[in-house]
Formats: C-alpha cells, structure tokens, sequence
C-alpha cells in the first residue's frame, strides 16, 4: 500500500457546492515502498469536491508522481483505493465547509411570500408604465395597458 506523505492544496476555491483543489510539485508526495514520489502536473492537478455529498467529483483525473526516471500514474478513484488519501482531505474539507455560506430558512410563510411576489410584480408593471409615459413610448405604453386589461380578466377602457 502507498501512504500519502504530503498533500497540501496549491490553490483552493469554493465555488457555490464546490471545492477545487489545485496541485503543484511538492505540494503531493507519496510514498511507495521506502520511496518518495512527488506530484508533478503534466496530466491531471485538481480534485474537484461536492461539500454537500463529499464525494470527489472527477474521480477519472490521473495524477503523476515521479521519483527520478520512474513515474506512477494514478487515477484519483485508484489513490482513493490504495492510499491514505482521506486522511489528508479531511482537514481540508473541513475547513472549506466551515467557509460555506449557511443556508437561508425564511420563516416567512409561503402565502405571504407569494403575496409579496404579487406586489413586486405589480409595482414593476406600474414602473414600466410610468417608464413607457416619461419616454414618450406610445407603442410600449398600449401593449402594457393591453397585458393589465388581460391580468384583470379583459377590463374594457
């Protein structure tokens, strides 16, 4: 079994539920049989993270490491598998998850935001109009009174 020795993110961004890890050399190095392997960026370099799930998204991506003339090429699913890998996200993840924005539990009941809904859009169409006025925009300001008479059920002017 391989061991990770070193894993530490070049580059780390949170990007709505994602994590990417980017990495550089010496940044990742393995350890394969009393023998020191480093990360070298000529395939893949990042591991991309769902902090919802925690689930490695690009699981295909093939990292390299190299020691001297010798290289490993390791699929991420693989250095999942045969290494100690998790050991060394974790930290990682929690810190990145600690940055996750907390999500927004309204207690506003839905009744009221649909209400609230109805006034912004009204308020909007009364601007549109008010807009149509100020701007001379007799074509624009027909169509909309022609959409009001449609909402209100075909009131006739």
């Amino acid at each position: 079994m391989m061991h990770v020795q070193y894993m530490k993110p070049f580059y780390t961004k949170v990007t709505g539920e994602k994590l990417r890890l980017v990495f550089a050399y010496q940044y990742f190095s393995i350890l394969k049989d009393e023998e020191i392997f480093h990360f070298i960026p000529i395939e893949g370099k990042e591991m991309i993270i769902n902090l919802h799930t925690q689930q490695i998204e690009n699981l295909s991506e093939v990292f390299v490491f190299q020691k001297g003339n010798r290289f490993i090429r390791l699929p991420l699913y693989q250095l999942l598998l045969i290494t100690n890998v998790h050991e060394h996200l974790v930290p990682i993840l929690e810190g990145a998850t600690l940055k996750l924005p907390a999500p927004i539990h309204s207690s506003v009941p839905v009744n009221e935001i649909d209400q609230l809904m109805a006034e912004i859009e009204e308020k909007n169409f009364e601007y549109q109009i008010d807009r149509a006025l100020l701007y001379r925009d007799e074509v624009l300001f027909y169509e909309l009174l022609e959409q009001k008479n449609i909402q209100l059920g075909g009131f006739e002017n």
